[in-house]
């Protein structure tokens, strides 16, 4: 995925805890970019983040509108944060990006 065009192009739209991009991409599925910066740790809490990123991706993509490049970067009040509440922030900007819909 090249973060610069979705950067560049792509809208954004943040919370307490996330920053998401969207970008259109042209294809049937959707690419996800995660960005960990080391203000939010040393590289062990860096990579809990984008785990627990990539988990709530992955528990809501059927939701998630198709052909879509979508970066999200932590921000620093993930730090100490559970799955669920990463998960209900990742659902809120996806809705104020209007790529979500109703489960499968």
């Amino acid at each position: 995925m090249e973060f610069d065009r979705v950067y560049k192009n792509g809208r954004s739209y943040a919370n307490k805890y996330l920053v998401m991009y969207v970008f259109p991409n042209g294809t049937g599925s959707n690419r996800l970019g995660i960005s960990v910066s080391k203000k939010i740790g040393n590289s062990v809490e860096r990579h809990r983040a984008a785990r627990l990123i990539r988990e709530s991706y992955r528990l809501s993509r059927n939701r998630f509108s198709s052909g879509l490049d979508i970066v999200i970067i932590a921000r620093t009040g993930i730090r100490g944060v559970k799955c669920p509440v990463i998960e209900e922030a990742l659902l809120h900007l996806a809705g104020l990006h209007r790529i979500i819909g109703q489960e499968i």
